[in-house]
This record gives structure tokens, C-alpha cells and sequence, in this order.
């Protein structure tokens, strides 16, 4: 049967945030299709569950599911099968394939990765950290990040480093402005410096979109300048340039999307790393 809209029913004792990324890779694929996502997180008891089950009965449609308690896993697969619905458990494939390569067994608790360990308070310095130093704030501060992003305004500089925040990294972010020269402090960073740069048509509606939705106040340049064709293209020209001496690698965020951006960010600082290493590893003796 083909069919022009599903609801797509996504049930988690944790946050869902597993599906929800899975749910989107996979309707990202189908086009024509109206996906209709039903989230039903921290389900972690059978009065939680009546109440999805009934949403699912209510709105039938495909289930993808993460849960660890087997009485609720054991509930939710048999009113599926009453129903005539496929359930799929996303994570069992991967987990018993694991569990089974390492001779161990799993734990079967729900929400584990988002104990409150060290690497989680990482994150939440690093989203800290971005606060204080986004578009060039705390200057001296900028001499703690793990990685700097700089670049015209309006190329997904904040958006891009509270992505990295989320991995545990201290991103900060400087405008270049145009016919200013960069911060003097970013000749004394000991982390990767990464511009970003845009398409001018691009960079110029999503200026238009952004005046809309503020007004020009507050801007260092007039909203003529900061729009008009050839002076934004001088300005990423300029940008460029000045990244060119500085030696800094320029990523086109175009048509990338934010998770693909802070990837090949995160690529270039693992580049950048392996050359220090490289560079500070003492040399063979001579022949």
C-alpha cells in the first residue's frame, strides 16, 4: 500500500534524542511523504505507557522504540502486533552485536549516557564558555578555547560553536569585521583558528531575514553596506585574504548544515593536533 503520510510513533525512557536524529536520517529519504513524529520520552513505567499506547492507538502508525524495561518492552510489542503496527527496537542489533564481539553484559539501564559524570560537566563549561566569548566577547578569555571560529557576520559562527559545546569543546567565535583588523589576541591563541565563509547571495538574504526580524540598530555598518551586493562581496574577499596570510583553513558553510560544518571543524583541529605532535616529537638520529 503506498501511502502519502505516516505517523511515525518514537518511544525512549531516555531523552529521545537517539531517535529522533535515527527518525530524522531515515524520513530525510523519502520524498513526497508527510512524516508525522509522535515523541514519547522518559516512558519508564506502565501509567506512561497507557498513555502512549493510546496515542498510538488514537494515531496508528510504525513504531521505533528504546526501551530497557522488558515489561514494557513485552507490553508495547504485543498491542503493536494486536494492531497490525511494526515495532522496531533501534538499538538491539548494535547492543548485541557489542555485547557479543566483548563477552559482556549489557546493563539495561535507561538514560545512561547522561549520567552527571566528568564529561558531562565538560559540556556544560564549554556551553558556558561559548556565552562568554561569543562575537569576540572576553577577549583574553579567548586564550582558553580548544578551537576559534572567525569570520563575516551572519556565517553560522554562534550556532556552530554551541554544536561543538555539545561535544565538549570550548569554542569561541570573532566577526572580521570589515576595514578593522582582527583581535591582536589572535595572534597569541594556542588552538586551531578557523574562518567561515558563505556564498555572498546566501550571506546577503540571510542579513535581509535578520534585519526583518531586528532592525539595522546596533549594527557596525549601515544596512545598505551590509547588504549591498559588492560591498558583502568585498567583505568576504577581504576575509578570505586576511585568512589566507594568516594561514588559517576556511570552511564554505553554503550548503552544509550545522552538524556537517562543526564536523569538519572538529577534522581540521584533529589535523592541526597531529601536526603539533609531529612538530614537537624529537627528530631520529642523523645517518
Amino acid at each position: 500500500m503506498t501511502r502519502n503520510r505516516v505517523d511515525l510513533h518514537l518511544i525512549s525512557d531516555a531523552t529521545g534524542e537517539t531517535l529522533h536524529s535515527l527518525a530524522r536520517a531515515c524520513v530525510a529519504q523519502f520524498e513526497g511523504l508527510t512524516f508525522v513524529q509522535h515523541r514519547w520520552p522518559l516512558i519508564r513505567s506502565r501509567f506512561q505507557l497507557d498513555r502512549v499506547l493510546a496515542g498510538i492507538e488514537a494515531e496508528p502508525g510504525p513504531v521505533l522504540y528504546t526501551l530497557t524495561d522488558r515489561s514494557l518492552r513485552a507490553e508495547l510489542e504485543a498491542f503493536c502486533d494486536r494492531l497490525g503496527l511494526p515495532a522496531v527496537s533501534v538499538l538491539d542489533p548494535t547492543l548485541e552485536m557489542l555485547a557479543n564481539y566483548a563477552g559482556r553484559r549489557i546493563a539495561g539501564k535507561p538514560g545512561r549516557q547522561y549520567v552527571l559524570d566528568a564529561d558531562y560537566f565538560r559540556r556544560i563549561d564549554a556551553i558556558h564558555y561559548v556565552l562568554a566569548h561569543d562575537d569576540g566577547q572576553g577577549e583574553e578569555g579567548i586564550l582558553e578555547a580548544d578551537v576559534v571560529l572567525v569570520g563575516v557576520s551572519r556565517s553560522s559562527k554562534t550556532p556552530t560553536c554551541f554544536y561543538l559545546a555539545n561535544r565538549g569543546i570550548k569554542a569561541a567565535n570573532v566577526p572580521l569585521v570589515p576595514n578593522l583588523p582582527p583581535p591582536a589576541v589572535l595572534d597569541r591563541v594556542k588552538c586551531p583558528v578557523i574562518g567561515l565563509t558563505i556564498a555572498a547571495d546566501a550571506l546577503i538574504e540571510i542579513r535581509r531575514h535578520r534585519l526583518r526580524m531586528i532592525g539595522p540598530s546596533g549594527y557596525h555598518v549601515s544596512e545598505n553596506s551590509y547588504t549591498d551586493p559588492e560591498a558583502v562581496e568585498a567583505e568576504l574577499l577581504a576575509a578570505k585574504r586576511l585568512c589566507a596570510q594568516r594561514g588559517w583553513p576556511v570552511v564554505d558553510v553554503t550548503r552544509r548544515s550545522i552538524e556537517e560544518t562543526a564536523t569538519t571543524v572538529l577534522q581540521l583541529m584533529e589535523s592541526w593536533e597531529r601536526r603539533r605532535a609531529e612538530a614537537a616529537a624529537p627528530s631520529g638520529p642523523s645517518p
